[in-house]
């Protein structure tokens, strides 16, 4: 099944390991999986903001490979749009337009380049002081529950009304995937959501919810929007947009170091230090600067891929980096990303309810291995407050600047992990 011949450590739990190299036939479909996995969300956020989802496409096909580039092919992920930087975006494009939007991507992404720069002079030693299990237990179950009411929307609502065809295909995709993940055998069980979502495509098209005429005004060959920094655009400065969008690459920051996380969980290996935290924070720069130089949003880590990942078992970053180019070849290809662009949202629910789950579930995993005692006061403390204030939504806003639930329970799980007493009054002896 695979050309790994090399004597580094692999996980016999996985399938495909991070170095595994399946049959073309089966790294065509796997990387399709994951292609699919992404595609609602990645053209989600350009849509969000007024931006063509051909350019998004290609910038998250680019930079995922230029991040597998940075981090010596080690770690399998998927750099989609990221959501955290809708807000400013929204409110920078109607004020300036998107010259204004691609210099906070740009400068955003040099923040995450400053910051690896840092990393790799000084060491990232204090990680593990910093982020416990107690700690990164609960954020990545948040990273995965945060996500529920996307889903939930997304399998109940047609334009903001509830519609009992998208609850039922919604959990045909659902209860199908499930099916497939726990019955199929050989290469069809590596493939359990790209089969649900066919499936639960299938089932739309039968009950009239998939709109098939934007496939047919589309053209089979068509350029992806660019929007070419100094090219399309007269060079002008613009602070609000620096302002708006550099911090918030410290936000999306704690989120890429929490995917990370998971993954290492996933694949029993610590990215943290081989290849290290500075090649993944600079392959995530690098993307951002990319897609903001060609006119796309910033992008980061996916967590649909990752749960894409726990499901299979497959771990192969040749699948990743198949989905990668598929991206980049399907942004020139109006009839292919037009057709994709169909896969309605109870579809994309459905499946949505398995990733997420699958990730929070990781999180509850590393819990559970690492053994944390919550017979201890402040363990029950830091995981009650991350839990309540992430998955709750709470987020902190000051002017255009958002931090994120995410983002926030984060910051109150480190700031009570470093001042909480090893253990409370009543529990000493």
């Amino acid at each position: 099944m695979s050309d790994n011949n090399n004597n580094e450590f692999r996980n016999e739990e996985a399938i495909l390991d991070i170095k595994d190299k399946p049959k073309f036939g089966q790294w065509l479909v796997l990387s399709i999986q994951h292609l699919f996995t992404m595609f609602g969300a990645t053209v989600l956020v350009p849509l969000l903001i007024g931006i063509n989802p051909s350019i998004a496409l290609f910038a998250s096909g680019v930079g995922t490979l230029v991040y597998i580039l940075c981090t010596k092919a080690k770690i399998p992920a998927y750099l989609g749009s990221s959501f955290a930087f809708v807000v400013t975006m929204q409110a920078l494009m109607h004020q300036y337009g998107y010259p204004a939007v691609g210099q906070g991507a740009i400068v955003s992404g040099l923040v995450y380049v400053v910051v690896a720069w840092l990393i790799s002079k000084f060491g990232s030693a204090w990680m593990d002081q910093v982020l416990p299990p107690v700690v990164v237990g609960p954020i990545i179950i948040v990273i995965g529950l945060s996500l529920a009411t996307t889903a939930a929307n997304d399998a109940m609502l047609n334009n903001s009304h509830y519609d009992i065809k998208f609850f039922g295909v919604a959990m045909f995709t659902l209860l199908i995937t499930i099916i497939f993940n726990m019955f199929l055998k050989g290469f069809s069980s590596m493939i359990p959501v790209l089969l649900g979502i066919i499936c639960g495509y299938l089932l739309a098209l039968t009950v009239g919810i998939v709109d098939l005429e934007p496939v047919k005004a589309a053209k089979w060959f068509s350029l992806p929007a660019f929007n070419v920094m100094f090219l399309n655009y007269d060079f002008k400065f613009y602070p609000a947009a620096i302002i708006g969008m550099a911090p918030i690459a410290f936000v999306t920051m704690t989120e890429h170091m929490g995917h990370i996380m998971v993954l290492n969980k996933l694949t029993k290996r610590n990215f943290l230090k081989d290849p290290g935290l500075h090649r993944t924070l600079l392959g995530d720069g690098l993307s951002t600067i990319i897609a903001g130089f060609v006119g796309g949003p910033p992008t980061t880590s996916y967590g649909e891929n990752i749960g894409v990942l726990a499901m299979s078992k497959v771990h192969s970053v040749w699948v990743l980096g198949g989905a990668a180019f598929f991206a980049v070849v399907f942004s020139f290809c109006g009839k292919v990303s037009a057709l994709i662009q169909t896969i309605p949202w109870p579809v994309i629910g459905g499946i949505s309810f398995l990733l997420f789950g699958m990730i929070a579930s990781n999180g509850l995993r590393i819990l559970v291995d690492s053994k944390v005692d919550y017979e201890k006061k402040r363990n029950l403390i830091i995981t009650s407050v991350i839990l309540v204030i992430g998955i709750g939504g709470t987020y902190l806003q000051l002017g255009n600047f958002q931090l994120t639930s995410i983002a926030l329970s984060t910051v109150f799980g480190i700031v009570l992990n470093l001042l909480l007493p090893a253990n409370a009054a009543s529990e000493e002896n």
